[in-house]
Formats: structure tokens, C-alpha cells, sequence
């Protein structure tokens, strides 16, 4: 199990919270979280699971967006609590289509929103998990600690 720490400890360490989690493939790949305090996706593209921090492209998302996110990822969690109490089955996940009407309502307004744009800065995330149930209708159970990638350099 993953070390955790307490949320006063994440904010003293310069971890920010996550909304919405969008996609996990062993480490957080695509989601909603705060980048110096303001709401933003952020896109992971490395596959490699070797470093502690992961890149990823980072654009800031509208109050529209998030608003729209968040009532998106209540739906999820309240079908995960079912889910975790034995009383919903992984066929009635609410991602499938057809489950919940206003979750699917809901995708194709957040497809725009959620396509990595020009221009989207590129920052390594490092991730730490707080206390607390995995899905929560405030976000899931890790933050974010953000800063540029080191400068590579190639052969001369």
C-alpha cells in the first residue's frame, strides 16, 4: 500500500488537489487538478513507470468545464459506492452508455474541453496519496506536486 499523508502535510509540501480522474493506467494519466491554484487538465503521454514524476501537458479548463466535470465524476463516484457495496456490477458503470442519462448527456459537452490544445505547457507531476476512500465526490485519493522538466540535453 501507498504511503499517505494528511492534507495540511500535502498543502505544506506543495501538492495540489485533484477533481477528476479521468483516466488511470498505473499512475494518474488524465484528469482535472489544480496547477498553481486554478483548475486545469492535465494529459500524461510517457508509458514508462519508472520515474517518480511523470510529464504531462497541462491547460487551464473554464468554470464551465469544471463544473461540468465535477457533476460527471459525482455520478462515477456514487456508482463506485454502489459498486464497492456489492449492490452495483462493473456492466452498470455509468462510463458505458445507456446507465445514467445524464452522464451521457454530459460527454459529449466535455469532449471539447478535454482535447489536449496547441500550446498546452508541459510540467512533471509528482503524486502523493492523502487519506481517505479512493473515489470521493471531491476528487480522488491523490494530489499533485508540479514543476518544469529538466532542461535535456542531446549530443552535440
Amino acid at each position: 500500500m501507498a504511503e499517505t499523508w494528511d492534507e495540511l502535510q500535502l498543502i505544506a509540501d506543495g501538492f495540489e488537489r485533484v477533481y477528476v480522474e479521468l483516466e488511470w493506467n498505473s499512475r494518474p494519466r488524465a484528469g482535472l487538478a489544480d496547477v498553481g491554484g486554478r483548475p486545469h487538465y492535465f494529459q500524461g503521454d510517457d508509458r514508462d513507470d519508472t520515474d517518480a514524476a511523470a510529464e504531462y501537458s497541462v491547460w487551464p479548463a473554464s468554470d464551465a468545464a469544471v463544473e461540468l466535470e465535477r457533476e460527471q465524476w459525482a455520478v462515477f463516484v456514487r456508482w463506485n459506492e454502489r459498486h464497492e457495496a456489492g449492490t452495483a456490477g462493473p456492466e452498470t458503470h455509468p462510463g458505458h452508455g445507456g446507465i445514467d442519462d445524464r452522464y451521457d448527456e454530459l460527454t459529449p459537452l466535455l469532449a471539447p474541453y478535454r482535447q489536449t490544445p496547441d500550446g498546452a505547457r508541459r510540467l512533471l507531476g509528482e503524486v502523493r496519496f492523502g487519506t481517505g476512500a479512493r473515489y470521493q465526490v471531491e476528487g480522488p485519493d491523490y494530489w499533485f506536486r508540479w514543476r518544469l522538466p529538466r532542461l535535456q540535453l542531446g549530443p552535440a
